[in-house]
């Protein structure tokens, strides 16, 4: 990565605030749960300490700042979620070296029950792809120290920029060493998340209780302020999770696993209104608990569509698919083709198209958390179908598409996609998660006659952290009875270049001026807390080509 040394400006500022205001009343507390602490997790919760037990994060990082979060114990019965502890004044402070002996900037922000003892600062006046060392204070304790990167400058023509990407990191079913590995690297300039960060479901549920690797809390399935509070407090103890947030900025979008199982703007699969009360409010819980916990900048009030920059090369478009579409429609309906019917509501599709037609850079990526590529689907064998139908949210008879990716909604794809078609916008790529799955595919003007018709962007598709695939829904070894599912998807979706149903891992997307590149990583085993990882595949597009090819090896 390039790194320019630029005056630094006379006077550096900070914009420092606690999380969201408070979207809901305070809902009543759930159960307190015992937090698993790792060493160096900050001051030990033994004894009346004030205590940093939940890590520091940074992220969405600029030209000349980044976002800083931490979450303050102010006593050992103010757990996430609870509503108790007293307001805490904690410090925050920014430097160019691990030992702060160069501090760049610093500030003070209380911390209070109302954002749930959470804070963030909003730092300015930094230098641009430049590494900086933050930590926070509060009384005698201190927080981990955490490592961030801000971006390049808008107008600097970088060599390269370098992402993790991820996506549906499901606590109960499995370890999340995928963000050890991640963490473990320093070639990245920042880590995509690319929606699942949590799971809301009720412990036992997802996967079956016979299968929970480690129970997450609360046991009960999450609906209220508090409830997401606890859940998001929980997977914030994870080791891997901390370690992941301490070593790079994180950039995050959300999906409906952040509210609910297949959320749409009215309600949820997973959301029962006599039983779990107004889906507005808990979305509104769901939502308020996510600002507060997430090292994310809202650039619109309450969602997580927002545009980062990377020099001359990039542009990242980050979408918010859930608070604004329309609800899903039976699969096999006629109704996905209704132009009535939305995904991402007009005001956000009016913004990618701008966003996309106005873009000067090189490359301009899409974040999407579901799959934007269409799929239909052949005959398949029919022990395979019932799961994969599972997977895919599909029912067991078979149907051509999944209605709650783009395939559910293709009046705004072929809007979509004919706008970069009509200003002929190139070197678009499309980042997705959700589905579990990696896939690699060229993005068809029109399915059914690809290859005729061209290919006018691509996707690359990053599997699950943890998230159950096809392999642990049959409970086989991996890759043993997928190939004959893989099979007939491509034979049905020639633009579909690479399918893997099985694995866990993550992506790295290497991005320079000539090409953009996934390499895709695989774990030895979710269940496994000291899990391997190692290269599968690699997969790129060449500068002007909009389509995929593989490459024998990963970037170095």
């Amino acid at each position: 990565m390039t790194s320019h040394d630029i005056s630094r400006r006379t006077a550096v500022t900070a914009a420092a605030a606690t999380a969201t205001a408070a979207l809901l009343p305070l809902a009543a507390p759930t159960t307190a749960h015992a937090d698993s602490v790792p060493s160096g997790a900050g001051s030990p919760a033994t004894g009346q300490g004030t205590a940093f037990l939940h890590g520091v994060a940074s992220g969405d990082p600029l030209p000349d700042g980044v976002l800083l979060w931490t979450r303050v114990t102010p006593s050992p019965d103010a757990v996430p979620g609870s509503g108790l502890g007293a307001a805490v004044e904690v410090g925050w402070e920014v430097a160019e070296d691990a030992a702060f002996a160069r501090v760049t900037a610093r500030g003070k922000v209380t911390a209070t029950a109302a954002a749930d003892h959470t804070v963030k600062a909003d730092v300015r006046g930094l230098r641009p792809a430049t590494e900086y060392f933050f930590r926070f204070s509060a009384g005698e304790a201190a927080s981990p120290v955490g490592r961030t990167r801000t971006a390049p400058a808008h107008g600097e023509a970088t060599a390269g920029v370098r992402f993790g990407v991820v996506s549906c990191a499901n606590w109960e079913s499995g370890w999340f060493s995928t963000y050890r590995h991640l963490a473990a690297r320093r070639d990245l300039d920042a880590v995509l998340h690319l929606g699942d960060y949590i799971y809301e479901y009720k412990s036992g549920e997802y996967p079956a209780a016979t299968y929970v690797v480690r129970p997450h809390a609360p046991q009960h399935e999450i609906t209220t302020l508090a409830d997401y509070r606890t859940r998001h407090g929980h997977y914030k103890t994870d080791a891997d999770l901390q370690a992941l947030h301490h070593a790079h900025p994180v950039i995050a979008i959300w999906d409906d696993h952040e509210f609910a199982n297949d959320a749409w703007a009215g309600g949820a699969e997973n959301h029962t209104p006599g039983e779990e009360g107004d889906w507005s409010a808990r979305m509104a819980a769901a939502k308020q608990a996510y600002f507060e916990w997430m090292p994310v900048r809202p650039s619109v009030e309450g969602t997580t569509y927002r545009r980062l920059r990377f020099g001359k090369l990039a542009d990242l478009h980050l979408l918010d698919l859930r608070s604004f579409r329309s609800q899903q429609v039976k699969p096999g309906s006629g109704k996905v083709d209704d132009p009535e019917r939305t995904i991402t509501g007009r005001a956000q599709l009016d913004w990618l198209k701008d966003g996309l037609a106005g873009s000067d850079t090189t490359w301009r990526f899409v974040g999407t958390s579901v799959m934007i590529s269409p799929v239909a689907f052949g005959s398949l064998p029919a022990h395979l179908l019932e799961p994969l139908a599972k997977l895919l949210g599909l029912p067991a008879g078979g149907i051509a598409v999944n209605t709650d990716q783009w395939d559910g909604y293709t009046d705004d794809r072929r809007e979509l996609i004919g706008h970069l078609v009509d200003r002929g916008i190139r070197n678009t790529v499309f980042l997705t998660g959700d589905i579990h799955m990696a896939w690699a595919n060229d993005v068809p003007k029109q399915a059914a006659t690809y290859p005729l018709s061209p290919s006018v962007a691509t996707e690359f598709v990053v599997t699950s952290v943890t998230a159950d695939n096809l392999d642990d829904i049959l409970h086989v070894a991996p890759h043993t009875v997928s190939l004959a599912a893989v099979a007939a998807l491509k034979a049905a979706n020639r633009h579909a270049k690479w399918i893997d149903m099985d694995s866990h891992g993550y992506g790295v997307l290497d991005v320079t001026a000539e090409r953009a590149q996934m390499d895709y990583y695989v774990l030895s085993d979710k269940r496994d807390a000291k899990a391997t990882a190692s290269w599968a595949r690699s997969y790129r597009t060449l500068s002007g080509t909009q389509k995929v090819e593989r490459v024998d090896a990963p970037v170095r």
